[in-house]
């Protein structure tokens, strides 16, 4: 199993950065690629990016391309998500996905592909 909890979520003005942790633990020495995913009051939850295990693969959906940025740290099984030049509709609260994989090189930005949750944290973008 993985367990995944996120961190770095608040109040940010427009315009500003915050980077999002998302810390594994579990099997953690397997192959998981995880997703970052949000959920606005009233929408559905939207993919948001994600990375493979191997950082070979990495997607974004089409509003943050260019101001967010995904990466990892497997020494310290933590994923991170780097948002920068924030707008108001990136409030949400973001959820970060975990599952294994048997390939190193492929993850998903459907919330259907993934097994392992962590609790969300919010991110609130206002002036």
């Amino acid at each position: 199993q993985l367990q995944l909890v996120e961190s770095g979520g608040g109040l940010v003005q427009p315009g500003g950065s915050l980077r999002l942790s998302c810390a594994a633990s579990g099997f953690t020495g397997a192959y998981y690629a995880v997703g970052w995913f949000r959920q606005a009051p009233g929408k559905e939850r939207e993919g948001v990016s994600c990375i493979s295990s191997s950082e070979n693969s990495t997607n974004y959906v089409d509003s943050v391309k260019g101001r967010f940025t995904v990466s990892r740290d497997n020494a310290k099984n933590t994923v991170y998500l780097q948002m920068n030049s924030l707008k108001p509709e990136d409030t949400a609260i973001y959820y970060c996905a975990g599952t294994f994989t048997t390939v190193q090189a492929v993850c998903a930005m459907y919330p259907e592909w993934y097994t392992y949750w962590g609790q969300g944290t919010q991110v609130t973008v206002s002036s």
